[in-house]
C-alpha cells in the first residue's frame, strides 16, 4: 500500500472512531437519559456559592445581586466573590450587599488559585460548594434543585449551562456548541452509567470533597483535573439538566478565537498528561476514569471534524467508490449525532444565519492550531459585558 493509502486509512480510523464514539453518547443521551431527582429535598443544606472573578468590575455587582435573589433560605447560603485585581470602588460596592468579598492577587491568576485561597479563609462550615463564573446568572430554583440532588445521594453535580445571550452569529454558534456538548458529554455519559464531564461553572460539590481535591491544583484547565481526581475516588459526577445556569457567549471573532485557543490547547495538554494514568486505570477495569481522562479529550473538536470529514469523503472517492460512500455515511452519522443535541426550538432563522457564518468560525478554529503552544499555560481573560438574560428559550427561568 502506498504512503497516501496508509495516511488515508489512518485518518479514516481516527475520524471513524471519533464519530462512532460521539454517536454512541448522543444516541444514549437522546433515548436513555433520565434525571434521577425530583423536587424532594431531604432537608436543607448550607451552600457556599463561590465566584472566582478576575477584573470583572463591569458586571460583578449585577451578578452578585442576582445570586442574592435566589429561591433558597437566606440563612442557608452565602455568596463569596473572590475578587482578583478589582478596583477599590467595586469592592466597596460589593460589601454594601449581602456578599462576602475575598480579595486576592496572584502573579499567575487562575480559578484554582482563587478557590484555594478562598477555602483557606472561609471559617464557616458548609455542606455544598457551588462554583460559578462572574458572568453567570442562575435560574431562581437552581439551589433547590442542587439541594434535592444531594438529598438523593449525589456528591458532585454539573448543572445545565445555556446561553445568556443570542445577539450575534458567534453567540448562536457558541450556544449550539454548548447544547451539543451538554447532550453528548453529560447526558450521554450519564445514560451509559459514566460520569458527566465538568464544564467549569454551575458545578456543585460536597464541600469537603472539593476543598481536598483542589489542593495543589494551579492549572488553567482545573475542571478537567478536578474530574479526574473525583473519578480516582470512585465518585460519580451527575448531570442535572433541570438546574439551569446562564453563561455569556462570545459576540466577536477575536473573543471566539482567544477562547477556543485556550480550550483546544488545554484539551491536548491535558490529554498528553492524563494518557498514562488513563491507560493504567483502564487495565484495572475503571472505564469511567478512562472515559474522562482519555476518550473525552482524544476526540478532535467538532469544528475540526466538520472540515476533516468532507475532505475524507472526497479522498475516499479517489480511493474507490466503496470508500467514498463509507466516508459519506460517516459524515451523515456525524451530522445526525450533532443534530440530536440541538433542541428543535433553536432551529430558526437566527440559527440558519449563524450556520452561514460557520465556515468562518471553522477557519478561526483551524487558525488556533498555529497558536496553541503554551496557550493553556497562560490565563487568557475574556471580557464580559452582558448583565441581562436575553435568551428567549430560557428567559423565564432566570427571573
Amino acid at each position: 500500500m502506498s504512503v497516501t493509502g496508509i495516511l488515508f486509512i489512518l485518518v479514516f480510523v481516527i475520524a471513524g472512531l471519533s464519530v462512532l464514539y460521539l454517536f454512541l453518547l448522543s444516541f444514549f443521551g437522546r433515548f436513555f437519559y433520565r434525571e434521577r431527582w425530583g423536587a424532594v429535598e431531604g432537608g436543607m443544606r448550607r451552600i457556599a456559592v463561590l465566584v472566582p472573578a478576575y477584573k470583572e468590575d463591569g458586571i460583578i455587582v449585577s451578578t452578585a445581586r442576582g445570586l442574592l435573589a435566589l429561591d433558597y433560605p437566606e440563612d442557608l447560603y452565602d455568596v463569596y466573590i473572590v475578587a482578583d485585581s478589582f478596583q477599590r470602588s467595586t469592592v466597596e460596592e460589593l460589601r454594601r450587599h449581602r456578599v462576602k468579598v475575598v480579595e486576592v492577587s496572584f502573579v499567575k491568576s487562575t480559578k484554582a488559585n482563587s478557590l484555594n485561597e478562598a477555602f483557606s479563609r472561609i471559617g464557616e462550615r458548609y455542606d455544598i460548594a457551588l462554583i460559578c463564573d462572574a458572568d453567570n446568572v442562575l435560574a431562581v430554583d437552581f439551589l433547590r434543585r442542587v439541594n434535592a440532588a444531594f438529598g438523593g445521594g449525589a456528591r458532585v453535580v454539573q448543572g445545565r449551562r445555556v446561553a445568556k445571550n443570542l445577539d450575534s452569529a458567534f453567540a448562536v454558534l457558541d450556544a449550539c456548541s454548548e447544547s451539543i456538548g451538554n447532550h453528548i458529554f453529560r447526558k450521554g455519559s450519564n445514560a451509559l452509567g459514566l460520569s458527566a464531564s465538568l464544564i467549569g461553572s454551575g458545578m456543585a460539590f460536597e464541600y469537603g470533597l472539593l476543598r481536598d481535591i483542589l489542593k495543589g491544583i494551579d492549572s488553567v484547565v482545573e475542571d478537567k483535573v478536578i474530574q479526574l481526581r473525583i473519578a480516582e475516588r470512585g465518585v460519580m459526577i451527575h448531570y442535572l439538566e433541570s438546574a439551569v445556569v446562564f453563561d455569556e457567549k462570545v459576540s466577536s471573532s477575536k473573543a471566539f478565537q482567544n477562547q477556543r485557543r485556550r480550550w483546544v490547547s488545554g484539551q491536548y495538554a491535558f490529554l498528553w498528561d492524563s494518557f498514562p494514568s488513563a491507560c493504567r486505570q483502564l487495565l484495572k477495569g475503571d472505564l469511567n476514569y478512562f472515559n474522562l481522562g482519555f476518550l473525552h479529550s482524544a476526540v478532535p473538536p467538532r469544528s475540526f471534524l466538520l472540515v476533516l470529514l468532507p475532505l475524507l469523503v472526497v479522498a475516499g472517492f479517489f480511493m474507490g467508490t466503496v470508500w467514498g460512500w463509507v466516508c459519506a455515511g460517516l459524515l451523515v452519522l456525524f451530522f445526525f449525532s450533532l443534530r440530536m443535541g440541538i433542541p428543535n426550538s433553536m432551529i430558526n432563522k437566527d440559527f440558519w444565519r449563524a450556520v452561514a457564518k460557520l465556515p468562518g468560525a471553522v477557519m478561526i478554529m483551524f487558525g488556533t492550531l498555529f497558536h496553541l503552544r503554551r496557550g493553556h499555560k497562560s490565563f487568557i481573560h475574556t471580557v464580559h459585558t452582558k448583565t441581562d438574560v436575553s435568551n428567549e428559550f430560557f428567559r423565564d427561568t432566570g427571573k
